[in-house]
């Protein structure tokens, strides 16, 4: 216990990551990581605020708490930071109406987005979605624009799920990048304005937190 004190003195909030940290994905739902359920718990039950900061795109932030929940983990919606909602912010905030390269269980956090006349793409982790068709179709899009803007949900290279390692939306993003010859706005880790985000919603400074992240970018 005088490990565990130490190790958090002057510490008022622990940031979490989900996928690698808590569990890893895959059929069914995925599994907790040994002891994962567990920490959280005790994490809980301490003084420290805690919140959880992820690029799952893949789900939308209701699926994925439920998800959650259903593997026995403590988890409300509302301590969920997660690039899709910020990315919303950023297309009302800037007019902006994007070409949706994206996957179908995210798709409802973008329901209220104005995607008629496209001015921008947004992409995230397709899976199946990154087929040709549709990756030269965003390209089409940008090339097409006379100040092209690029959104990605995150830039990692791969994750793991109970199957295997997996291609993340990093590799498409450069694809697109490299095409297009520009350079793409990140929204979620490792963006710091993403793990600000989540600070300001613990009402905390950095130097009062402490984040556990997956190796995903």
């Amino acid at each position: 216990m005088a490990a565990w004190g130490e190790r958090l003195a002057g510490v008022r909030g622990v940031l979490l990551d989900i996928s690698g940290v808590l569990y890893d994905g895959g059929e069914g739902g995925g599994a907790p990581i040994a002891g994962s359920v567990e920490a959280l718990a005790r994490l809980k039950r301490s003084q420290l605020k805690v919140r959880f900061c992820t690029n799952e795109s893949q789900k939308s932030r209701g699926d994925l708490v439920g998800m959650l929940r259903r593997l026995g983990f403590d988890i409300s919606e509302g301590e969920v930071t997660a690039p899709a909602p910020a990315t919303c912010l950023i297309l009302k905030e800037r007019g902006l109406r994007p070409h949706l390269l994206i996957h179908d269980g995210v798709r409802s956090e973008f329901d209220q987005i104005d995607t008629s006349n496209p001015n921008c793409v947004v992409i995230a982790d397709a899976g199946e979605g990154f087929s040709y068709q549709n990756m030269n179709k965003a390209f089409q899009v940008l090339m097409e624009l006379e100040n092209p803007v690029l959104l990605s949900l995150g830039k990692g290279r791969y994750y793991k799920e109970t199957s295997g390692l997996m291609l993340d939306v990093g590799p498409y993003m450069k694809a697109l990048e490299y095409a297009c010859g520009i350079e793409a706005e990140v929204v979620g880790k490792p963006s710091p304005e993403f793990f600000k985000s989540a600070l300001r919603e613990m009402g905390l400074e950095a130097h009062q937190s402490r984040a556990l992240v997956s190796h995903d970018a």
